[in-house]
């Protein structure tokens, strides 16, 4: 049955793309079996700068965490200017690592981006970046002790982020609590939820209150360029796959001023985060 219809589909799109993509029946199943969710990307073949990664103790967290620093190739100053990359749920910081984040850091440098520095923490497996428990508060973690752990390292705090599936959301959260915002934050896939009925399914709010006061589509007075206490100000760009599941939720803030939004064919998956990984890379060299 299912090949019969893949055979009905193709030809269908001999006569109309927008038919083949949009409407007909299968979902991102079908479209996945015909080549319609886009290429996945690849690393760069390019020689990496240094990857340095420490155990520091994290009191807000109550644990030991990871912490990872991406330079790019070459001499820099220690000063440059630090990217917070928050990662997706079920992950932690070592996950950039995995993604290639060091040489697309490489690549989007020697294409002529200001250098920067990228700085990954362990936030937890589903903690959406909030203290989901009393004793463990990845948010704390970031405002009160991570600019400790920089200025020991001789490294400024964090003037833009870089947050994937759950780190989306942390990385709204954390423009919030910067007076001013941030230069730049560059959201890939993030995980954001339109009602409670849908926050609810994932476990990592207390109760409704808890996810509202942390939901950024909750508080978009204070995310893109119509200023606010928040992520106000800085630049916001979002990429989001059309057959992700918070794709709807992406176009949501989309609706923003100020954030400019990017929906390609795609899943929620590495394959489509290291495709569009270097325009984002591009997007946070410029801030």
């Amino acid at each position: 049955m299912l090949g019969a219809l893949a055979v009905t589909v193709l030809g269908a799109g001999a006569a109309g793309g927008a038919v083949v993509e949009d409407l007909l029946p299968g979902g991102v199943r079908l479209r996945r079996l015909l080549g319609l969710t886009g290429p996945d990307g690849t690393v760069p073949q390019i020689a990496a700068g240094p990857v340095r990664t420490e155990t520091v103790r994290s009191a807000a967290r109550g644990r030991d965490v990871q912490l990872v620093v991406f330079d790019p190739p070459g001499e820099h100053p220690a000063d440059l200017p630090v990217c917070l990359a928050l990662h997706g749920r079920d992950g932690d910081a070592a996950t950039f690592t995995a993604l290639g984040t060091a040489q697309f850091l490489a690549a989007a440098v020697a294409s002529g981006t200001p250098p920067f520095r990228v700085v990954a923490v362990d936030g937890g497996a589903a903690t959406y970046w909030h203290a989901r428990t009393p004793d463990d508060d990845p948010m704390a973690m970031l405002t009160a002790e991570l600019p400790r752990w920089l200025a020991d390292r001789s490294m400024p705090e964090p003037t833009r982020a870089l947050g994937i599936s759950m780190g989306g959301s942390g990385a709204l959260q954390y423009a919030r609590t910067r007076p001013g915002g941030l230069a730049a934050v560059a959201l890939l896939s993030p995980a954001l939820f339109r009602t409670w009925n849908d926050a609810r399914t994932v476990d990592a709010y207390r109760d409704e209150a808890d996810w509202r006061e942390h939901e950024p589509l909750l508080h978009t007075d204070a995310i893109g360029g119509g200023g606010g206490s928040g992520g106000g100000g800085g630049r916001i760009a979002l990429w989001c796959g059309t057959e992700d599941p918070f794709c709807p939720a992406g176009r949501r803030l989309a609706a923003v001023p100020g954030v400019r939004a990017s929906f390609p064919r795609g899943e929620h998956t590495g394959g489509f985060w290291r495709r569009v990984m270097p325009q984002a890379m591009a997007e946070l060299g410029a801030g």
